[in-house]
């Protein structure tokens, strides 16, 4: 299962970014390896469409789940709409909160 967290650093140590169009990061995660992958979120400096932007990636990366701060109604529509599980008000590092999700504490 691959899951998405909005990110402001590239790795497992970064904080989980408080919204989702605007994170500096995705750090794509593997839950069951814990291999990952950081994509620059080409949104987050963007005035107007940051989210559907996000969403555009995450879903070109083909995730199940996603985790973040904050997500707009919009773009949780567009998200769950592809079959992609949305999370919201999480906080904590990368790594902290990938454990949490695999252990049903979100």
């Amino acid at each position: 299962m691959k899951i998405a967290v909005s990110a402001d650093g590239p790795d497992l140590n970064a904080k989980v970014g408080s919204r989702f169009g605007n994170s500096k990061y995705f750090v794509i995660v593997d839950q069951d390896t814990m291999d990952f992958e950081a994509i620059v979120n080409p949104g987050a400096s963007a005035y107007q469409g940051a989210g559907i932007q996000a969403v555009v990636l995450v879903i070109s990366k083909k995730v199940d789940t996603v985790l973040t701060g904050y997500c707009s109604p919009t773009a949780i529509g567009h998200l769950t709409a592809n079959g992609i599980q949305v999370l919201e008000e999480v906080a904590g590092t990368v790594a902290e909160v990938i454990e949490k999700y695999k252990k049903g504490k979100l």
